[in-house]
């Protein structure tokens, strides 16, 4: 994501590209998967990432566009656990949230609510 990456070169950390639906199969590097529960189109998603990329000494700042049902932000946790890193939260330009108990549960963070919008 380009959020992602500006987000990492404005504070001077390392980035790593969550992939969707895009695995393995293209290098021959160890993995780390999950595949998510609906998203806002009722669609299952596999993310993914190379597994050497987390070090279980990260800790792990999810940066994205928009937040709707806390899904993708759910799997990375999920991923970055599975790596034995400390997962801090998620950062967002817009929460959308459908459930409000994710903002503390996650937690998530947003410039704008959609209401706003």
């Amino acid at each position: 994501s380009l959020v992602g990456a500006v987000t990492a070169v404005a504070l001077g950390v390392g980035f790593v590209e969550l992939r969707k639906n895009d695995g393995p199969a293209m290098d021959s590097d160890r993995w780390v998967q999950r595949t998510t529960g609906p998203d806002y189109r009722d669609r299952h998603v596999e993310f993914g990432f190379r597994r050497d990329l987390v070090r279980p000494s990260d800790r792990v700042l999810m940066v994205d566009d928009w937040a709707d049902t806390g899904m993708t932000a759910r799997t990375a946790r999920e991923l970055v656990a599975d790596c034995g890193a400390r997962w801090v939260g998620a950062a967002c330009i817009v929460d959308g949230l459908t459930d409000p108990r994710l903002r503390h549960e996650l937690p998530l963070r947003a410039l704008l609510d959609v209401r706003q919008l």
